[in-house]
């Protein structure tokens, strides 16, 4: 009976009980937003790019030039971007059907090069990043 009080009583190892407890789940969350903040700066950076190779494009006057002015643009834009890799960017310019004073910027970049899809096995989004911007043409 005394061996057994005296063993309920002794704490030591209790902590590292908790930690083999609660470490596993707390990497799973550590990565998990380390992918997720991979993932999302990339759509982000595709984004921007995306946009400001619409507004670039504002200066063409046929459909060709805007998509020479935007194949320009991320030429030279995509040369430092550490997240989004030329070679497996695809980018569209077409004037909006519905609308004939409207052009859209669409880019579809295929994201499984990111180092986020190795990782272990999770819920993660689909590794084709879509983006689009639309530009109006001429005044109001």
């Amino acid at each position: 009976m005394r061996n057994a009080r005296r063993l309920l009583a002794n704490r030591q190892g209790a902590a590292a009980i908790e930690f083999a407890i609660v470490a596993p789940v707390f990497l799973l969350v550590l990565l998990t937003l380390i992918a997720y903040g991979i993932y999302l700066s990339a759509a982000h950076a595709l984004q921007q790019l995306t946009a400001d190779a619409a507004r670039t494009a504002v200066a063409g006057l046929s459909e060709q030039e805007r998509a020479q002015l935007v194949n320009n643009y991320i030429a030279l834009s995509t040369l430092n971007d550490p997240l989004i890799d030329r070679k497996k960017l695809q980018v569209t310019v077409a004037t909006d059907p519905t609308n004939a004073n409207q052009f859209t910027v669409t880019t579809e970049y295929d994201a499984s090069a990111l180092p986020i899809w190795n990782l272990y096995t999770f819920p993660l989004p689909d590794t084709k990043i879509r983006r689009f911007a639309t530009i109006r043409m001429g005044g109001i």
